[in-house]
């Protein structure tokens, strides 16, 4: 029961709350005890709230999902656990998880509310329209990073928000062609949406996404405050890209991309990328990587 609960939770998708970590990362502020905390809080706050959400999406699919070869196994469609639970449980999850953002603040309280009420209208009917269930979903990394900001009441970059939502796009849309071929494979109807898109349409929105996440962020690295007070954070653009480009091969030619969160861990080139990414933004902000060419700009 106790891991059939644990699963319900779906914890493997805490990691997109990594996003409010972004910040403090981007204005050399995560060190601090006080900063840090702060974003502790908002990270759990969107965990527990985004599991009593991925509880409400279960139950609204819980019929649909015991037809899904892999999605009846979940912890609602397998009958492991009962609505009933689930239903008291998300709404101690939501309960916490709004408390949370409260104490940090008006403005982290309203992110969270928005970031609810979007996957509401996501869950209850927008998930069902091609494109605008791609956006929504793409909404909920775009608060998170805002909501890291919000919480410690600093400033974020729009073009750092484009790029979070370009990339978040480019996971969604990835799934859907996913999901799109196992549809076709297997003749199951498992999304309503699937039957409004095309392979073809789907392979155009992905290199949209994947160029919009690569131009956006490198516009950022360059032209934001934060890129012309640190030049060296131009090369982290390059870990972006290649990751970017990793995650587009898995999934137009590996077909993979229906559980986009493990890549992170499964696929060693793009959680090398990631950890470059780190230590190489790390390095620039601390201004220890000389770029003197940019730094006459």
């Amino acid at each position: 029961m106790a891991l059939a609960v644990l699963r319900l939770l779906r914890p493997k998708q805490w990691t997109k709350g990594l996003l409010v970590f972004a910040a403090p990362l981007f204005t050399r502020l995560l060190t601090d005890p006080v900063v840090l905390r702060k974003e502790l809080l908002a990270f759990v706050a969107v965990a527990l709230l985004s599991s009593a959400v991925y509880i409400l999406n279960d139950a609204c699919d819980v019929e649909r999902d015991r037809k899904h070869p892999t999605k009846k196994n979940r912890p609602l469609a397998s009958g492991e656990v009962s609505l009933g639970f689930a239903a008291g449980l998300g709404i101690v999850l939501a309960a916490v998880g709004f408390g949370l953002a409260f104490s940090l603040g008006r403005g982290a309280l309203i992110l969270v509310g928005v970031y609810v009420a979007l996957q509401l209208a996501y869950n209850l009917a927008l998930k069902h329209v091609a494109v605008a269930d791609v956006f929504l979903l793409a909404s909920g990394y775009v608060l998170r990073a805002a909501l890291g900001a919000a919480a410690i009441h600093v400033g974020v970059s729009g073009w750092l928000l484009f790029c979070t939502g370009a990339l978040a796009l480019l996971v969604g849309i990835g799934k859907r062609r996913n999901e799109f071929l196992l549809q076709t494979e297997t003749g199951v109807e498992t999304r309503e949406a699937l039957a409004n898109y095309s392979l073809q349409g789907l392979d155009v929105l992905l290199g949209i996404a994947a160029a919009a996440a690569m131009m956006s962020y490198g516009i950022y690295s360059l032209e934001s405050p934060t890129g012309r007070e640190h030049p060296a954070l131009l090369l982290t653009a390059l870990w972006v890209s290649y990751a970017i480009f990793r995650y587009v091969y898995l999934v137009v030619v590996k077909g993979e991309g229906g559980e986009p969160e493990s890549l992170l861990f499964r696929d060693p080139h793009i959680l090398v990328s990631v950890v470059l990414f780190i230590v190489t933004a790390a390095l620039a902000m601390e201004k220890l990587i000389p770029i003197p060419i940019l730094e006459t700009r």
